[in-house]
Protein backbone atom coordinates (compact mmCIF):
# COMPACT_ATOMS: atom_id res chain seq x y z
CA UNK A 1 0.00 0.00 0.00
CA UNK A 2 1.28 3.50 -0.81
CA UNK A 3 1.22 6.36 1.69
CA UNK A 4 1.76 10.01 0.86
CA UNK A 5 3.69 11.73 3.62
CA UNK A 6 5.29 15.15 3.81
CA UNK A 7 8.75 15.08 5.39
CA UNK A 8 10.91 18.15 5.81
CA UNK A 9 8.70 20.08 3.42
CA UNK A 10 8.90 17.51 0.63
CA UNK A 11 6.17 15.08 -0.47
CA UNK A 12 7.07 11.39 -0.49
CA UNK A 13 5.32 8.20 -1.51
CA UNK A 14 6.12 5.27 0.77
CA UNK A 15 5.13 1.72 -0.13
CA UNK A 16 4.46 0.00 3.19
CA UNK A 17 1.71 -1.45 5.35
CA UNK A 18 -0.39 1.15 7.20
CA UNK A 19 0.82 -0.16 10.56
CA UNK A 20 4.50 0.35 9.66
CA UNK A 21 6.19 2.57 12.26
CA UNK A 22 7.01 6.01 10.89
CA UNK A 23 10.61 5.47 12.04
CA UNK A 24 11.06 2.60 9.59
CA UNK A 25 9.75 4.69 6.70
CA UNK A 26 12.00 7.61 7.62
CA UNK A 27 15.15 5.51 7.90
CA UNK A 28 14.60 2.66 5.45
CA UNK A 29 12.53 4.27 2.72
CA UNK A 30 13.65 7.91 2.87
CA UNK A 31 17.24 7.33 4.01
CA UNK A 32 17.09 9.75 6.94
CA UNK A 33 19.51 8.87 9.71
CA UNK A 34 18.62 11.53 12.31
CA UNK A 35 15.88 9.53 14.04
CA UNK A 36 17.43 6.47 15.65
CA UNK A 37 15.99 3.15 16.80
CA UNK A 38 16.54 3.08 20.54
CA UNK A 39 14.07 1.18 22.66
CA UNK A 40 11.30 0.63 20.10
CA UNK A 41 8.78 1.39 22.86
CA UNK A 42 8.53 5.17 22.63
CA UNK A 43 10.39 5.65 25.91
CA UNK A 44 13.94 6.79 25.12
CA UNK A 45 13.36 9.57 22.56
CA UNK A 46 16.12 8.60 20.12
CA UNK A 47 13.53 8.37 17.34
CA UNK A 48 11.90 11.76 18.00
CA UNK A 49 10.58 13.97 15.22
CA UNK A 50 8.02 16.73 15.06
CA UNK A 51 4.75 15.48 13.60
CA UNK A 52 1.90 17.92 13.10
CA UNK A 53 3.77 20.52 15.15
CA UNK A 54 4.24 18.26 18.18
CA UNK A 55 7.12 16.14 19.41
CA UNK A 56 6.47 12.49 18.55
CA UNK A 57 8.18 9.16 19.05
CA UNK A 58 8.34 7.80 15.51
CA UNK A 59 8.83 4.20 16.65
CA UNK A 60 5.38 4.34 18.26
CA UNK A 61 3.30 6.01 15.56
CA UNK A 62 2.38 4.40 12.28
CA UNK A 63 2.16 5.68 8.75
CA UNK A 64 -1.63 5.56 9.18
CA UNK A 65 -1.32 7.83 12.26
CA UNK A 66 0.67 10.44 10.34
CA UNK A 67 -2.06 11.12 7.81
CA UNK A 68 -1.66 14.61 6.35
CA UNK A 69 0.56 15.90 9.17
CA UNK A 70 3.89 17.48 8.28
CA UNK A 71 6.88 15.53 9.62
CA UNK A 72 10.09 17.36 10.51
CA UNK A 73 13.24 15.43 11.29
CA UNK A 74 16.68 16.58 12.37
CA UNK A 75 17.65 16.77 8.69
CA UNK A 76 14.85 19.28 8.11
CA UNK A 77 16.10 21.85 10.62
CA UNK A 78 19.09 23.19 8.75
CA UNK A 79 21.79 22.46 6.21
CA UNK A 80 25.56 22.14 6.40
CA UNK A 81 25.80 25.61 4.91
CA UNK A 82 23.12 27.11 7.17
CA UNK A 83 22.53 25.00 10.28
CA UNK A 84 19.64 25.72 12.62
CA UNK A 85 20.68 27.69 15.74
CA UNK A 86 20.04 24.57 17.83
CA UNK A 87 22.46 22.56 15.73
CA UNK A 88 25.09 25.30 15.96
CA UNK A 89 24.65 25.71 19.71
CA UNK A 90 24.94 21.95 20.33
CA UNK A 91 28.22 21.99 18.40
CA UNK A 92 29.54 25.12 20.14
CA UNK A 93 28.66 23.82 23.60
CA UNK A 94 30.06 20.37 22.77
CA UNK A 95 26.73 18.99 23.92
CA UNK A 96 27.20 15.53 22.53
CA UNK A 97 29.29 12.64 23.55
CA UNK A 98 28.22 9.35 21.97
CA UNK A 99 25.62 11.24 19.92
CA UNK A 100 22.85 8.67 20.14
CA UNK A 101 20.46 10.87 22.09
CA UNK A 102 21.21 14.06 20.16
CA UNK A 103 18.40 13.62 17.67
CA UNK A 104 15.84 13.38 20.47
CA UNK A 105 17.42 16.17 22.51
CA UNK A 106 17.51 18.57 19.58
CA UNK A 107 14.00 17.72 18.41
CA UNK A 108 12.60 18.07 21.96
CA UNK A 109 14.39 21.41 22.26
CA UNK A 110 12.99 22.49 18.87
CA UNK A 111 9.45 21.63 19.99
CA UNK A 112 10.01 23.64 23.18
CA UNK A 113 11.46 26.67 21.38
CA UNK A 114 8.63 26.60 18.84
CA UNK A 115 6.16 27.22 21.67
CA UNK A 116 8.40 29.25 24.01
CA UNK A 117 11.26 31.35 22.61
CA UNK A 118 12.58 32.23 26.07
CA UNK A 119 12.26 29.20 28.35
CA UNK A 120 13.66 29.11 31.85
CA UNK A 121 16.27 26.54 32.81
CA UNK A 122 13.55 24.57 34.59
CA UNK A 123 11.36 24.60 31.47
CA UNK A 124 14.30 23.36 29.38
CA UNK A 125 15.01 20.55 31.82
CA UNK A 126 11.34 19.58 31.90
CA UNK A 127 11.15 19.54 28.09
CA UNK A 128 14.20 17.27 27.90
CA UNK A 129 13.33 15.04 30.87
CA UNK A 130 11.86 12.26 28.71
CA UNK A 131 14.92 12.05 26.45
CA UNK A 132 17.20 9.29 27.68
CA UNK A 133 20.92 10.12 27.76
CA UNK A 134 23.52 8.10 29.60
CA UNK A 135 26.62 10.11 28.71
CA UNK A 136 26.23 12.76 31.41
CA UNK A 137 26.37 15.87 29.23
CA UNK A 138 23.05 17.23 30.50
CA UNK A 139 24.54 20.54 31.65
CA UNK A 140 26.03 21.15 28.21
CA UNK A 141 22.73 20.26 26.56
CA UNK A 142 20.84 22.74 28.74
CA UNK A 143 23.44 25.42 27.93
CA UNK A 144 23.07 24.64 24.23
CA UNK A 145 19.29 25.06 24.35
CA UNK A 146 19.68 28.31 26.31
CA UNK A 147 22.19 29.55 23.74
CA UNK A 148 19.87 28.69 20.85
CA UNK A 149 16.96 30.42 22.60
CA UNK A 150 19.06 33.59 22.89
CA UNK A 151 20.03 33.35 19.22
CA UNK A 152 16.43 32.77 18.10
CA UNK A 153 15.18 35.72 20.20
CA UNK A 154 17.34 38.20 18.32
Amino acid sequence: MSHRISVNGEPHLVDAAPDTPLLYALRNDLGLSGPKFGCGLGQCGACAAIVGGKLARTCSITLRDVGEDQVTTLEGLGTLQKPHPLQTSFINEQAGQCGYCLNGMIMAAKALLDRNRNPSEEEIKNALADQLCRCGVHNRIVRAVRRAATELSR
